[in-house]
């Protein structure tokens, strides 16, 4: 199914398209060297963890007196929160939900959209709650880099106080060197993730192992009666708790979101055999050292480092949340460029950073927004303790929208059980769901922020479908049919020209704008003519011997339709190339004109959008991507005819 064009997608002209072949396979390589890429790339956020979360449980505003009991009710909801949420939610039930092996919320949403038609009130709600997922984890790309590079760099405090003042600028030096250097690509850089963060989940393991030995009575908050004996004692503080136990499992979609990269069983066995050992030994380390030292409490991490380790420390905890944040960035280029091909947000230029590595791309517009966002967020915010609400929100709100999209994909991809079904997604979303609305209590102090971005995003992406789906049916209320157009151009044709003419589509259905304008102005057919439609499909890649669908209409007139996966960038050239192999049709670039229609978006008052909305339509519609820079169509052969439309 195509989820941009759902309703363009069962033309009567093409054969349909298979989606269920095996796509083409990612690169894999021996199982230890993929655990270890996969340890730099998608464990960074939530193995910096450590830096704030029990810090932030007992920060005052919270008003959590300390107590022994309270440590360990707080310590096993955390090691609990890890085990529930991350290890039974994630590892072992959304990370089923693969599509094609690919996954992330927008994969999941193509899942579950599958098994209803596009027109039905169901299928539109799955999609408006897979956009807000999408534009939840962009705000959180957004604040992830803030938090996490603060976070670390607030270690130099701890060593040298007189260093306070220094904290900001150097966070903003950190990040922007590294928004900077991304439009040189990351596949050197990347080669280093892998080492420097296994090294920092060992450090986190040893100094949690160093201090659990001065207090092992702390191994004892493993067991969960500690955390329902606090919750049944203190419900009020528990609640309020929770809002910052979630910072333990934030950046958990990026095991779902990057599973694709390295495959499933990788990103398990990384997980359980070296990340969740790590994590919650430095967790019971942290509580034992507030056992030993309840002034701790300020900031348990640094102050449990050995004073003659502690800029070393610093330094790696700053470059594993470097690379925490090299991770959401990259997240980011790929959530974005999804959301383009499924036909949620407008053409962007997408380069590819690397030869050899498909899914490394530099979005430059996405890359200057979030630098912008995340300076004001620092500069806003100015301490990590401030933008933990903001955070939590960010995160909780993914994690209930994957539990309801989940839900649907075991019940009717899976053909669950339905009373299964019930029981899990009861489980998932009554923890998510206090996740979240314990963090809707700091709505005030930070929570805002990311619900603000959230809004603003989603308000653009929607306007964008809706005024794409807008467009669409005021070009089909005239279009003529092209079947029946072909066959009388083909009886009486005009004067034909040397050469190759590409019009390229939105309807395999319908004669593009473009042809018509073409032959009222210039008044000649050329000696080929093709149509071309460039689909995206809910699969994230697809074989090339699948990729071409071509209907004959004699004359030297083709109607051509390339089908591309949500993860691939359309290409023109390798759409030609495809046609000259299966087909034996040649192309010479210089000797072909590619017509585009670039139709001129009215403001009108009649029944559509919000005049506003239909103003941001426009808006965007006239800053989005060439079409030549985004299907890689040669500028010098290009020409683009079109009209104004009133929507």
């Amino acid at each position: 199914m195509s989820i941009s064009n759902p309703e363009f997608s069962s033309s009567t002209l093409l054969n349909p398209v298979n989606l269920h072949e095996d796509p083409n396979g990612h690169k894999k390589g021996s199982l230890g060297a993929v655990m270890l890429a996969a340890i730099g790339v998608v464990f960074g956020d939530i193995g910096t963890s450590p830096l704030y979360a029990l810090k932030e449980c007992f920060d005052p505003q919270h008003g959590i007196a300390f107590s022994p009991e309270a440590l360990f009710g707080v310590i096993a909801m955390m090691i609990w929160s890890l085990i529930l949420v991350v290890t039974f939610k994630y590892v072992l039930f959304v990370m089923r939900a693969d599509n094609k092996g690919e996954g992330g919320v927008l994969s999941l949403m193509a899942l579950a959209l599958r098994s209803y038609k596009s027109d039905s009130k169901t299928y539109f709600c799955l999609m408006i709650l897979g956009m807000l997922g999408a534009c939840m984890l962009l705000g959180e790309s957004v604040i992830t880099p803030a938090i996490s590079v603060l976070s670390a760099v607030e270690g130099i405090e701890i060593a040298t106080p007189s260093l306070h003042k220094f904290i900001i600028p150097i966070s903003l030096t950190i990040l922007i060197a590294l928004f900077l250097i991304q439009k040189f690509g990351t596949a050197a850089v990347g080669k280093l993730f892998g080492p420097i963060t296994l090294a920092w989940f060992i450090v986190l393991a040893i100094l949690g192992a160093i201090n659990i030995g001065a207090a092992p009575q702390i191994i004892g908050a493993i067991n969960p009666m500690h955390a329902i004996h606090f919750v049944s004692l203190h419900p009020t503080t528990a609640y309020i708790v929770m809002g910052a136990v979630v910072l333990v499992v934030t950046g958990v979609e990026a095991l779902y979101l990057d599973m694709g990269h390295f495959g499933r069983n990788p990103v398990r066995y990384a997980w359980l055999f070296i990340v969740l050992p790590s994590l919650l030994i430095n967790y019971l380390g942290q509580g034992a050292l507030l056992l030993s030292n309840p002034d701790a409490v300020s900031n348990p991490f640094y102050l449990m480092v050995p004073e003659w380790a502690l800029w070393p420390v610093v330094g790696l905890a700053t470059a594993a949340t470097v690379i925490a944040s090299q991770a959401v960035i990259s997240g980011a280029y790929s959530l974005v460029s999804q959301a383009i091909l499924l036909g949620f947000m407008p053409r962007m230029t997408i380069l590819h950073t690397s030869d050899s590595e498909q899914g490394q791309i530099y979005v430059p517009v996405v890359n200057w927004a979030l630098l912008f966002m995340v300076v004001i967020t620092i500069i806003e915010f100015r301490a990590s303790v401030n933008l933990a609400a903001a955070y939590g929100i960010s995160v909780t709100s993914t994690m209930m929208i994957t539990a309801v999209l989940l839900a649907v994909v075991m019940y009717r991809e899976w053909k669950m059980n339905l009373i299964l079904v019930i029981a899990l997604t009861s489980l998932f979303f009554t923890l998510d769901f206090s996740f979240w609305s314990a963090n809707l209590i700091k709505i005030k102090d930070g929570g805002w922020y990311p619900l603000f971005l959230g809004l603003l995003i989603f308000t653009c992406l929607i306007t964008w479908y809706r005024g794409r789906k807008l467009l669409r049916a005021k070009m089909v209320e005239g279009s003529i049919p092209l079947q029946a157009f072909v066959q009388g151009l083909l009886a009486h044709p005009p004067h034909r020209v040397e050469g190759t003419a590409i019009f390229l589509t939105a309807h395999v259905d319908y004669v593009p704008v473009a042809m018509l304008h073409n032959l009222k102005h210039n008044r000649v057919m050329h000696e080929r003519i093709f149509f071309v439609k460039l689909s995206t499909w809910d699969v994230p890649y697809v074989n090339d011997d699948q990729r071409i669908t071509m209907k004959d209409f004699g004359g030297g007139v083709y109607l051509v339709r390339a089908v591309h996966g949500f993860k691939e960038t359309p290409d023109i050239n390798n759409v030609l190339k495809l046609i000259e192999k299966h087909e034996g049709i040649h192309f010479d670039v210089m000797d072909t004109s590619f017509f585009i229609s670039r139709d001129t978006i009215v403001p009108s008052s009649s029944p559509g959008m919000a005049l506003w909305r239909e103003k941001l339509f426009s808006w965007m519609m006239q800053n989005a991507a060439k079409p030549s820079d985004f299907f890689k169509i040669p500028a010098n052969r290009l020409v683009e005819l079109g009209a104004k439309v009133e929507i």
